[in-house]
């Protein structure tokens, strides 16, 4: 047996804390886990009474029971929890859940308890799950191991729900029953001291009975693992995420990227990247799963959906919503125009959405004529209930099978209750709103594109380590861009007046800057003047800088003006490396509208990056403005993310602003590298990602 399917598929079970008292937690679990399909046997240290089935060790329930204990469910208050754990280890049993909490989240002596279970789960090698958590469950195999009323009643089904929260765990459970779907594992994260959502979809990765995974984060402490792990089964079924902590802002790197690479913006990212549909609340994602879990789409850059709808209002709503997020709903090909002619209302319209007008017979034959054309993919189904107009149900089920459909209808509630009631499963899933199933359809968007680019993608490009000067300042940080490809201003480091003036003299209008490693941000201090083009004012901002203690200061060409933007390598303390392209230059944080990557990158990924930024019509000759090269960018973007994540010694590469230039290449203006001190190799975030399969 693995270490997890110990946990998710025991031979049989002890309960510590179990009590004669039935209001009692251990009692609760207890009860609720002899009802399942497995031997349990209750522990309690301080009362045992083994006719009651109470026993004083964990092994002395093992033999009670006359097989090896596997799981143990710990259901003491903390400070007794890492003995818990020695003795369920002493017993042989390979895993151990932590229901209590009072751990680090408690502050005070709680972080002391948690140190000590950490402790305990180190030197005894036993998966605990949990702490401060209702459990877990597994339908199909008769095991719940939750203290929540009704848990034992989730159907069994193809969903794994793998959640922070055993609250939401419990949540999207209920759901998934309520809508057909059932569950095929829910587990309840709590505290995550050992076993994380990595280690769970790792242990699903080969399950042939599951269908899709809604996967609910909090906190990440394997970044990399995690986006590995969601990368390996998304060709296989649907993932779709929840990440809580809009927010959040993190801890902030002394550059602008760490403010922007926050850690709910970067874990989207990353698991997006990784080919999930990310989700903003736990009603869109149990709408996506509605969805995936039953039909996905092929895989596609640009998948196209029809649209049949019986009344023009809800599907002007649904066509409304879905292309605001930019799903394809092309026009239908003047070929199947002309066979939907066939069966409509030349006043009806025809070119998608496809109008029908008061539903007939003839609805089902719509259907199928607008998923036959060539550039629809899928298809969206609106129709109010009129039994007295045509079947709803009985035009669905004669549809061919395998179409993927997704259908929206709502009506008197004695008719919902009937159409609902005839449902029986084998019919599309079906959605009360417009915009229920808006979200749907932007789930398997979102799904094909996501394992398109994983099919496509390429393993990204290695670059040579950087080779780190002393003394790292702008001019040196440039140094190193230049040996990357990256443009920047003709300069010179200037350390008197006479200096200063050669390089006016040479390069005309100028920048003058500070030029100090200690400060950072040198706009924020009065250490940038830009525009200089006069001996008499160049004097006048070198004694200002003097003043403000510049030893040395760099002069440098002033570039034209053009389109800016930030781009950064900030090296993630969880995801390791991640690549941060916003536009706006020094305002983009401001703006807060970026694109966030993991490093190193594709050249691929590099691109769609720049298509996710808002406002990236800017980039293209906006009033007058210059049109960016985007295979420079692209290259610069790749460049760099493969030299930082080449580079552990790098904590951060930003250049900012990084403007776009008359002749379409782009040039750092401005350039920041800080050194990180390494630590030891078996602590290092690994930066390797593998090729997409």
């Amino acid at each position: 047996m693995t270490p997890l399917s110990r946990l998710f598929d025991p031979r049989a079970v002890a309960v510590v804390g179990a009590s004669s008292d039935p209001a009692k937690l251990g009692s609760v679990m207890a009860a609720t886990l002899a009802a399942g399909d497995r031997p349990v046997a209750g522990v309690n240290a301080r009362n045992p009474a083994p006719e009651r089935g109470l026993h004083p060790t964990v092994a002395a329930a093992g033999a009670a029971l006359g097989r090896p204990i596997d799981l143990v469910v710990s259901c003491v208050p903390a400070a007794a929890t890492a003995g818990v754990v020695a003795d369920a280890a002493a017993a042989g049993a390979g895993a151990v859940l932590v229901c209590a909490g009072g751990f680090a989240e408690a502050g005070g002596p709680g972080e002391r308890h948690q140190r000590e279970l950490e402790e305990a789960v180190a030197r005894t090698r036993v998966r605990l799950l949990g702490p401060n958590t209702s459990g877990f469950f597994v339908p199909a195999a008769g095991l719940v191991a939750s203290f929540v009323p009704g848990a034992a009643r989730v159907a069994a089904g193809g969903v794994a729900v793998v959640a922070s929260s055993g609250g939401v765990n419990h949540a999207l459970a209920f759901g998934l029953h309520e809508r057909g779907l059932g569950v095929r594992v829910g587990v309840g994260l709590g505290a995550g001291v050992d076993v994380t959502a990595a280690d769970v979809l790792e242990y699903l990765a080969d399950d042939p009975e599951l269908t899709a995974v809604a996967l609910h984060v909090e906190s990440v402490r394997d970044g990399r693992r995690l986006a590995d792990a969601v990368r390996r089964l998304v060709p296989r079924v649907p993932v779709v995420a929840l990440v809580v902590g809009r927010g959040d802002v993190g801890d902030f790197a002394a550059s602008h990227t760490g403010a922007l690479a926050t850690s709910w913006r970067t874990a989207r990212a990353a698991l997006r990247q990784a080919g999930a549909v990310m989700v903003d609340d736990d009603r869109a994602m149990l709408d996506a799963l509605a969805v995936l879990a039953r039909r996905r789409l092929p895989a596609s850059p640009r998948p196209g959906l029809g649209i049949v709808t019986a009344q023009a209002g809800p599907g002007l709503l649904l066509a409304d919503a879905v292309r605001a997020a930019g799903v394809d709903v092309p026009t239908l090909s003047a070929p199947t125009r002309a066979a939907l002619s066939q069966h409509l209302p030349p006043m009806t319209y025809q070119g998608n959405p496809v109008d029908t007008g008061r539903p007939t017979t003839s609805f089902g034959e719509v259907v199928r004529t607008v998923a036959a054309d060539e550039r629809i993919d899928g298809v969206a189904v609106y129709a109010l209930l009129e039994p007295d107009a045509f079947d709803l149900a009985a035009t669905l089920s004669d549809l061919p099978d395998g179409l993927p459909l997704a259908v929206g209808t709502t009506g008197a509630p004695t008719d919902v209750s009937g159409f609902l009631a005839a449902d029986d499963h084998d019919l599309p899933p079906v959605f009360r709103t417009s915009a229920a199933l808006a979200t749907a359809l932007r789930a398997w968007d979102a799904d094909s594109r996501g394992r398109a680019e994983l099919e496509t993608g390429t393993a990204p490009a290695v670059v040579p380590p950087l080779e780190l000067p002393s003394r790292l300042d702008e001019d040196t940080a440039k140094t190193l861009l230049e040996g990357l490809g990256v443009r920047v201003p003709r300069r010179r480091v200037c350390v008197d007046l006479a200096e200063a003036r050669t390089a006016l003299e040479q390069f005309g209008t100028v920048a003058v800057k500070l030029l100090d490693p200690a400060v950072i941000h040198k706009t924020e201090v009065g250490g940038v003047h830009l525009g200089i083009d006069a001996p008499a004012r160049l004097e006048q901002v070198y004694a200002a800088l003097c003043e403000r203690g510049a030893e040395r200061v760099l002069v440098e060409e002033f570039a034209p003006d053009g389109a800016e933007l930030l781009v950064g390598v900030r090296r993630d303390a969880v995801f390791g490396p991640v690549v941060v392209l916003g536009l706006g230059g020094v305002v983009a944080e401001a703006l807060e509208q970026v694109s966030v990557r993991l490093a190193p990158l594709t050249a691929t990924e590099a691109a769609r990056m720049l298509d996710e930024l808002p406002g990236a019509r800017l980039l293209d000759g906006w009033r007058g403005g210059p049109v960016l090269r985007r295979d420079r960018l692209v290259e610069v973007l790749v460049v760099l993310a493969g030299a930082v994540a080449a580079t552990p010694a790098v904590s951060d590469l930003e250049i900012n602003p990084l403007r776009v230039l008359p002749d379409g290449d782009v040039m750092a203006l401005d350039a920041v590298v800080l050194r990180r001190e390494v630590p030891p190799a078996s602590t290092v975030v690994s930066d390797a990602r593998p090729a997409a399969p």
